[in-house]
């Protein structure tokens, strides 16, 4: 038996100590164990999180849900999606009832330090906007003083409202409802001047649901920063880690141009260290999250790269077709810098 003197045995626990490891936590094993993911989405919101025509749910947000099925389970499709109100969202996921909560839900210091969850990455940059009549003659928000504003109660969106009313001395009167349908079909009622909301939002009800979007018009200023992404409960620092890298996955394999068209091609013949990272030719990025060496390979495969998912559901393949703006990448004039995966 081969007896180490002490330095080197100090030496071999320092390595140990500092070698990858990747340990499987906790909402990790239940979701492989029911074999779906739960997660959690807004009760409709077009092109971000609601039910097709043969009610099969679609969209930005619910495509996330997807990728991370695709990573853990292997099958984008093994999602159970449980629609949310602002009200019942975070609750949800506190309670175990969602393994992963995507919708439009902003990330502040309040919830971020308050309630238990941890946002995970921005998917979407938005702020908040309002959507009027064209018959008011209202071509800015600082000219609703005195108005009923249609919102929703629980929400960043009201707390915006009352500051930006104080900070401009308009007076505004909000007129709240539980849930999202019920303050823009107020609005669509003519009980309020206004509904604001986040701006993506806001241009998904005109397109979508207003009875003449023609009628209606999205007013220019945003009067709030309204980061996006999917949270998880605090506490698995192992299943926080596979939803955000996930998330930085999608987001980095449209720099380096992979789609969900070239993946195989690019598997089997791509020789860029980078891209064999990202879909598992070359080294074995899974290991370190207690996934496989494939797991981004599939993401990619199942919903296409972060620009994809962006074109498709609300840019230019859209019927919203909103503009990229904050949320193209970093090198093309965008906010949207996703660490290496490395």
């Amino acid at each position: 038996m081969q007896v180490r003197s002490l330095p080197g045995l100090a030496l071999a626990l320092a390595c140990a100590a500092l070698a990858p490891h990747a340990w499987a936590g906790k909402t990790l094993d239940a979701v492989k164990q029911r074999g779906q993911l739960q997660c959690g989405v807004s009760t409709g919101v077009a092109g971000f999180s609601a039910p097709d025509a043969k009610g099969r749910w679609a969209g930005f947000d619910v495509d996330f849900c997807r990728a991370v099925a695709a990573a853990v389970l292997g099958d984008p499709q093994k999602v159970a999606f449980t629609p949310l109100n602002a009200q019942q969202r975070f609750t949800a996921l506190q309670s175990g009832q969602v393994d992963m909560l995507s919708r439009n839900t902003s990330w502040t210091l309040t919830r971020d330090a308050s309630l238990g969850l941890s946002f995970t990455a921005i998917t979407y940059l938005d702020g908040q906007g309002f959507l009027v009549p064209k018959k008011l003659k209202v071509d800015s928000a600082k000219k609703l003083k005195n108005a009923q504003v249609c919102v929703q109660a629980g929400t960043t969106t009201e707390k915006n409202l009352a500051d930006f009313s104080r900070a401009n001395k308009l007076a505004i009167k909000p007129v709240v409802f539980d849930t999202y349908e019920a303050g823009f079909k107020a609005l669509f009622a003519g009980r309020c001047q206004a509904y604001t909301a986040d701006a993506s939002a806001l241009a998904s009800i005109r397109n979508k649901e207003a009875p003449n979007p023609d009628d209606y018009l999205v007013l220019p200023e945003l009067i709030s920063k309204e980061p996006l992404g999917p949270a998880v409960r605090r506490g698995d620092d192992e299943w926080f880690a596979i939803v955000k890298w996930t998330v930085f996955g999608l987001q980095e394999a449209e720099e380096l141009g992979l789609t969900r068209a070239n993946v195989d091609q690019l598997l089997k013949t791509s020789s860029d260290p980078a891209i064999q990272r990202l879909i598992g030719s070359g080294e074995d990025t899974g290991k370190l999250l207690g996934l496989d060496k494939a797991w981004l390979y599939r993401a990619i495969k199942a919903v296409g790269n972060y620009g994809e998912i962006f074109d498709r559901n609300v840019g230019a393949q859209s019927p919203l077709k909103l503009p990229r703006g904050a949320n193209k990448l970093w090198n093309k004039g965008g906010l949207i810098y996703p660490p290496p995966i490395r």
